[in-house]
């Protein structure tokens, strides 16, 4: 199962890269997030494994993420016209998923944020069910991007959320 989803936000892509970047700011926007933790190497560096533990509901998974790249590798003054890769897999129970996460200049002020998603799945009734999931994969996807969207532009916590 294969999609892509994208926002524009109104902040500047060297911004958006930097909080993007900042393992202390994911609790802050990535709904969900117990716990993103690395198990070797450093957070965002190619190579990187951590455990991530996230919560929807009543519902926990818990995964292995792997980062596969990250260009530039210096992410201070790269050039205003290139594109910012972010890409990662993550293994959990039944489930492969790659995140290719695209960074460019939409205009002055402004970032494109592209991710192109795609998910593998091992037991049978998911991969029957994957096609019906595809809507529900697509929009969390995006609700964790218009999260951060929220984030970026006006500093909303999405923990402030909880009741």
């Amino acid at each position: 199962m294969k999609y892509t989803v994208s926002i524009e936000i109104a902040q500047p892509r060297e911004r958006v890269v930097q909080l993007l970047a900042d393992p202390a700011h994911l609790p802050a926007w990535l709904r969900g997030l117990v716990l993103h933790e690395p198990l070797n190497g450093t957070h965002g560096q190619v190579g990187t494994t951590s455990r991530v533990v996230l919560r929807t509901g009543q519902q926990t998974m818990e995964g292995t993420e792997t980062i596969t790249r990250r260009e530039p590798v210096d992410l201070q003054g790269f050039p205003g016209d290139g594109v910012v890769h972010f890409d990662r897999e993550i293994v959990a129970e039944g489930m492969w998923n790659a995140a290719r996460e695209r960074l460019t200049e939409a205009g002055p002020g402004t970032t494109r944020w592209e991710s192109e998603n795609e998910y593998r799945f091992s037991g049978v009734l998911m991969r029957l069910a994957a096609p019906l999931l595809r809507g529900v994969f697509r929009t969390q996807s995006l609700r964790h991007m218009q999260d951060f969207k929220a984030f970026a532009e006006q500093g909303t916590d999405v923990r402030d959320e909880r009741t």
